[in-house]
């Protein structure tokens, strides 16, 4: 029988797809001892991630909390997710992420500049980590000195995700929450007197139909712009590194021909997606394919498994830099289709197009697995090291 995955081991995390393969087979899983379900194939996943009405993305407080906080955007649904995305779009817009890309561009650079001259890198310290992380800082108004302890807070909250699914679950440190809540309450604070040119100022003046963001509203938006912000980059910009590694025709094309480099960026969120799951929580009792899904019970909805599912996708298990059409959901899709998803795809092409343009003959110097993020949920390696020769 299969079970829900077991996030400490380490060869699920290295290698899942074979459990998305046999899941897929049996989807959905209703493990009613856990009171969990699984959901693994493209038609289902897209079913439920289309239908906010039935498939919830709020989940109830635990008991023991008194007076809990409103949900954040990611676990919230209309009418007041459609007020926050509002707001939030209003300072995030697709031409600010557009004009984004000469600074995105001289960051990369720069940070390539050392490994070049080295002839070798961690790929995921020298680039695939600075790269969003600076960017998003720089987009939000973090001030240089502060970033370290920005991505700090980013890790913590990223190795909590889904936890809670395996019972009891990793918890964010207190400290962690009150460190970040009385720094952005100053920067906060600070914008409102005097505003810049910076996404905080823009989240402080938003508004959507003659109503504003409260500070709790601002610092979970805040807090959830940290993570989405950087995590699931680093990870696509490493994940692209190892797919092209394991795939050296692939790499070939690209190199070849560096318009492919989208196309290319692409296929890595398919066949390696970033995001590898997220969580809904039926509204009602839901037969799916014979079997119940009871009211409440929370679904794991793989993305993971549905990008590569051959009733979508011709040779799912083929990395393909040329694949078209490719209709991933690496970023999700109906009202929480990813809103950082026009940067996630510029700051990966770009860090991809400086490096191929900078150097070649690409080999890992390490053998074995390496170290990877520590939660299903989202799917990357803490370290790439890589030796290279410069063009």
């Amino acid at each position: 029988m299969v079970g829900a995955p077991n996030i400490d081991d380490p060869s699920f995390l290295e290698n899942p797809f074979p459990f998305y393969e046999l899941g897929r087979a049996m989807s959905p899983l209703v493990l009613s001892e856990r009171g969990l379900a699984m959901v693994f194939g493209y038609d289902d996943c897209v079913a439920i991630l289309k239908d906010w009405e039935t498939w919830s993305s709020r989940f109830p407080p635990p008991p023991e909390v008194v007076d809990p906080p409103e949900p954040m955007m990611l676990n919230s649904d209309p009418p007041r997710h459609t007020r926050l995305r509002s707001l939030v779009s209003q300072a995030f817009t697709p031409r600010m992420v557009a004009e984004l890309e000469p600074r995105i561009r001289a960051i990369a650079r720069e940070l390539l500049a050392p490994a070049l001259e080295a002839g070798s890198c961690d790929l995921v310290a020298t680039l695939a980590y600075p790269l969003p992380v600076i960017v998003i800082a720089e987009i939000l108004g973090i001030p240089p000195e502060d970033r370290a302890k920005f991505k700090e807070w980013s890790d913590e909250a990223v190795a909590s995700l889904g936890t809670g699914l395996q019972g009891g679950g990793r918890q964010v440190r207190a400290e962690i929450f009150e460190e970040m809540r009385e720094y952005f309450t100053a920067m906060t604070e600070a914008r409102r007197r005097e505003p810049r040119g910076d996404l905080i100022s823009g989240l402080v003046a938003a508004e959507a139909d003659g109503e504003r963001l409260t500070f709790a509203d601002l610092l979970q938006m805040l807090v959830l712009l940290l993570i989405a912000g950087n995590e699931t980059t680093t990870n696509l910009i490493g994940n692209a590194m190892l797919a092209f590694l394991a795939h050296p025709g692939e790499l070939a094309k690209v190199e070849a021909d560096r318009a492919l480099i989208p196309s290319a960026v692409e296929e890595v969120l398919r066949f390696e997606s970033p995001v590898q799951a997220t969580v809904r929580r039926p509204t009602r009792d839901v037969e799916l394919h014979g079997r119940t899904i009871p009211a409440g019970m929370p679904t794991v909805v793989w993305l993971a498994a549905a990008n590569r599912d051959p009733g979508q996708f011709a040779e799912p298990l083929r990395f393909d830099v040329t694949r078209s059409p490719n209709r991933h959901l690496a970023f999700g899709l109906g009202i929480h289709f990813c809103l950082g998803a026009p940067l996630a795809r510029l700051e990966a092409r770009v860090a991809l197009e400086e490096l191929l343009a900078a150097a070649t003959g690409f080999e890992r110097t390490t053998d074995g697995p390496l170290p990877r993020v520590p939660t299903f949920i989202m799917r990357g390696v803490l370290e790439l090291p890589v030796a290279f020769r410069q063009r």
